[in-house]
C-alpha cells in the first residue's frame, strides 16, 4: 500500500485554466468567422485571443507547478518541504503534537515518523474547497506508512478547540494564507495552545501583504516570554531556490520556529 499525499497544485485547477483557454480560443475563432469588420470585432478579437493567451500561459504555468510539487516527480518539492520541517520537530517522550492544516497528513506522520514515542493530532476543515483531502485520506495514509502514534479531527486554525497549554509542539505548512482575516492574530491563537516550554514550527508565505511586518511580530513574541524565536527564510536553498519561488508564487516563504 503507497501512500497517497495528493498534489498541491489541483489537477481541477490546470483543467479550469486548458479549458478556459480552448473557450476562449473558440470565441475567437468565431468572432472572425461571424462578426463583419470593424471597431467592435477588432476589440473582442484582440479581448478574447488575449485572454487565451493568459489562459494557456496558467495552464503551462500549473503544469509546471504540478510537476515540481509532485511527490512521484524528478524535483519532490513537497516532500523536501515536508521532511525539512519534520527534521525541526523534536518532542519528549508521551509529548504531544498539533498539525494545523494537516491536508492530506503528510507532515503529521513525517513528524510521528521521527517522534515514535510521542502522540500527533492532525487537524484539518478539510470540506469542499479540499474536495480531494479528507480525514479518510490522512488515515489512510498513516496505515501506508506504517504509522500509529497519529489521529486526525475536523477543526477550524481561526478558532481552535484546545485549552492553553495542551500541546507540546505546533506545526503547520503553508495554511495560514489561504486564510482570510488576521493571520498575526491566527498564529497567536495556534500559539495559545502550547505548553511552557513547548515549540512551533510553522512554515507560510510570510510576505508582508500576506501577514503584516513580521519581523514586528517576532518582537512582539520575544516579548511576550517566547525564546529563541526566529523567522528563517526557505527560499535561498533550504527548501526552495529564490527563481523558484519566484515563478511559483512562494516569494515570502520562510519557517517560524520557536519556544513559548
Amino acid at each position: 500500500m503507497k501512500p497517497e499525499y495528493k498534489n498541491w497544485m489541483p489537477k481541477g485547477m490546470i483543467g479550469g485554466f486548458a479549458a478556459a483557454a480552448v473557450g476562449c480560443g473558440a470565441v475567437v475563432a468565431v468572432l472572425a468567422l461571424t462578426l463583419p469588420a470593424g471597431a467592435l470585432k477588432t476589440v473582442l478579437v484582440i479581448l478574447f485571443a488575449s485572454l487565451t493567451v493568459l489562459f494557456i500561459d496558467l495552464t503551462v504555468w500549473s503544469i509546471m507547478m504540478y510537476r515540481a510539487f509532485s511527490y512521484d516527480g524528478k524535483r519532490q518539492m513537497s516532500r523536501q518541504i515536508i521532511e525539512g520541517i519534520a527534521e525541526t520537530v523534536r518532542l519528549p517522550e508521551s509529548g504531544l503534537c498539533l498539525d494545523v492544516g494537516c491536508g492530506s497528513g503528510a507532515l503529521t506522520i513525517a513528524c510521528a515518523k521521527r517522534n515514535p514515542k510521542a502522540s500527533f493530532l492532525g487537524i484539518d476543515r478539510w470540506g469542499k474547497e479540499y474536495a480531494s483531502y479528507s480525514k479518510s485520506l490522512c488515515e489512510n495514509n498513516a496505515r501506508a506508512e506504517g504509522v500509529s502514534n497519529v489521529s486526525f479531527e475536523q477543526g477550524d486554525a481561526t478558532g481552535l478547540a484546545f485549552p492553553d497549554g495542551y500541546f507540546d509542539a505546533v506545526t503547520s505548512n503553508y495554511v495560514y494564507h489561504n486564510i482570510s482575516g488576521d493571520r498575526q492574530a491566527y498564529l497567536l491563537e495556534t500559539l495559545r495552545t502550547l505548553k511552557k516550554g513547548g515549540t512551533f514550527a510553522i512554515h507560510d508565505i510570510f510576505s508582508k501583504a500576506k501577514y503584516g511586518d513580521m519581523q514586528a511580530f517576532v518582537k512582539k513574541l520575544r516579548d511576550m516570554g517566547y525564546e529563541k524565536v526566529s523567522l528563517i527564510d526557505t527560499t535561498d536553498g533550504k527548501f526552495i531556490t529564490k527563481k523558484e519561488a519566484g515563478w511559483m508564487a512562494l516569494s515570502g516563504s520562510a519557517l517560524l520556529v520557536g519556544r513559548k
